[in-house]
């Protein structure tokens, strides 16, 4: 297996609710050894020439209430589209702030009742990066979202809460690209979910286009 580029955004002292620092070796832990990880802070990153040796880039932003720049989208925009691959985990939609980055990902997150035991199921459908995946339980908070209607996704996962099933994860395809949204990852103890840990992996690679191992 060759080495797979990958860089990690997220921010830490303008986080209000989840720093990237606190969870940030946990990602590099679950995605692997495949991935050659660098992290860095903010959306000042997201240029052409930062994004483009990156097969894979891995969005753990916590921005609520500010909106990136519009060369930033343009440029996380133009990286996908031209084939590279997005994995959104938990609080990295906060970057919808942007409409076109929402639409990017497929969805927007519209707010999340109190912290609890979720229930996760994965869904019976013939999908590559779902090989060899599992069902999990996990305490989490469960986000909830408003999907794009204009933006087709295919869901991978689902949790169950207060008798309804909610979307947790899914894939996207963009122009030449592939986006994952993964939504668990409030704090260490979701990364440390072995069974987790193996869907942040498989959608690593699924993203960055390499065959799911």
């Amino acid at each position: 297996m060759s080495i797979i580029p990958t860089l990690i955004i997220g921010n830490n002292d303008d986080a209000p609710y989840h720093k990237l620092q606190a969870v940030q070796q946990l990602i590099i832990d679950n995605l692997g050894a495949s991935f050659q990880v660098t992290s860095v802070e903010g959306t000042t990153h997201l240029k052409v020439d930062v994004l483009r040796p990156y097969p894979l880039v891995v969005s753990y932003l916590d921005m609520w209430g500010k909106v990136p720049e519009a060369e930033e989208t343009a440029c996380l925009l133009q990286y996908v589209a031209g084939g590279g691959g997005l994995l959104v985990i938990h609080n990295g939609i906060s970057i919808q702030g942007s409409p076109e980055l929402s639409q990017l990902i497929g969805a927007r997150f519209t707010g999340h009742p109190a912290f609890t035991t979720l229930p996760f199921e994965k869904m019976e459908c013939d999908h590559p990066l779902l090989n060899g995946l599992e069902s999990f339980e996990m305490d989490e908070e469960p986000y909830r979202f408003e999907l794009d209607p204009f933006a087709p996704i295919e869901l991978l996962l689902t949790y169950t809460h207060e008798g309804k099933q909610w979307p947790a994860a899914w894939t996207r395809a963009y122009g030449l690209g592939r986006v994952v949204y993964l939504m668990p990852g409030h704090h260490p103890p979701s990364f440390q979910s072995e069974t987790y840990g193996k869907w942040i992996r498989s959608a690593g690679y699924w993203a960055a286009g390499v065959p799911v191992t």
